[in-house]
C-alpha cells in the first residue's frame, strides 16, 4: 500500500503557527481545530501550499514564505487618502475599520482605516502582512481524497467532508 502524500485535490488538515519577521506569533491553530483546505485551489498562500506537496501525515515542516508567495510586496500606492464625505453616511468611521473599495481597474481591494485627520481619512489597501517574510511551523494532521461535493464547491468541508454550508 502506498503512503498517502499531499497532492492536487486532496483535503489536508494541518496545525500551524505563523510568525512574522520579528519572530512574533501572528496566528496559530494550537488549541483549536486543525485548518482543513483543498490542496491546489489557492485557499492558503502559494508558498505554503507548494511546500506541502508530497508530504505525509505526521510530517512537521518549517516553511519560510517570501512576500511574493505570501501576501504580496508592500505597495505604497495603496496608501490612500479619501475625503470623509466619500464614505456612506451610515459607515462607522474609526481606526482599524475594514472596508472594500474598487480600484480603477474594477478590482476589489480590502482596505483598513489607518487614521482620521479632520475631513481626511487615511486608508491602506495593503494586506497587514504584505512585504513580510512569513514563517510557518506546520504539522500535517490528516490527508484524504476530496469528495465529489468538495471538488464541485472548490473547498474542504471539514475533517471528514460531511460538514454542510449554513
Amino acid at each position: 500500500m502506498s503512503v498517502e502524500q499531499i497532492g492536487e485535490d486532496w483535503v489536508v488538515g494541518i496545525h500551524y503557527t505563523l510568525k512574522g519577521e520579528d519572530g512574533e506569533v501572528i496566528d496559530s491553530s494550537n488549541g483549536e481545530d486543525p485548518l482543513y483546505f483543498l490542496q491546489g485551489r489557492g485557499q492558503i498562500i502559494n508558498g505554503l501550499e507548494r511546500a506541502l506537496v508530497g508530504k505525509g501525515i505526521g510530517e512537521k515542516l518549517t516553511v519560510k514564505v517570501q512576500p511574493e508567495d505570501g501576501y504580496g510586496e508592500y505597495n505604497p500606492a495603496l496608501e490612500l487618502t479619501i475625503p470623509r464625505n466619500e464614505f456612506p453616511a451610515e459607515f462607522e468611521l474609526e481606526e482599524g475599520s475594514i472596508f472594500e473599495l474598487s480600484s480603477d481597474e474594477g478590482e476589489s481591494i480590502i482596505a483598513r482605516i489607518v487614521f482620521i485627520d479632520g475631513e481626511t481619512v487615511h486608508v491602506n489597501g495593503n494586506h497587514p502582512l504584505a512585504g513580510e517574510i512569513l514563517t510557518f511551523d506546520v504539522e500535517v494532521i490528516s490527508i484524504r481524497k476530496a469528495t465529489e461535493a468538495e471538488l464541485e464547491h472548490g473547498h474542504a468541508h471539514g475533517k471528514d467532508g460531511s460538514s454542510h454550508h449554513h
